[in-house]
């Protein structure tokens, strides 16, 4: 009994073969990234924080003065935040 026309008997001619490969649509647009609202205050409230750390000239007695003063109800007034805001803000020019 004789079979014939089963195929190529060669195993290696299956690798010979290559397959069609996509091409490579390139994009017009750079990359890019989005940053959160919530990304931005922690990394400013990091870098606040960082700051302090640093800083050698705290007075602790000045500190000491503002937490006692904090402490009284009457001392919060809307005069004083409206100073301390404007003050916070000449310090950083906004």
């Amino acid at each position: 009994m004789t079979i014939q026309g089963i195929g190529p008997l060669d195993p290696i001619s299956k690798l010979n073969k290559a397959e069609k490969t996509e091409k490579v649509h390139k994009s017009d647009s750079a990359d890019s990234i989005t940053v959160s609202q919530e990304a931005k205050s922690r990394a400013e409230v990091y870098m606040a924080t960082e700051l302090a750390k640093k800083s050698e000239d705290i007075r602790w007695s000045r500190v000491e003065e503002v937490k006692r003063r904090l402490e009284d109800p009457n001392y919060l007034s809307q005069k004083v935040l409206e100073e301390t805001a404007d003050k916070i803000m000449d310090h950083f020019n906004l």
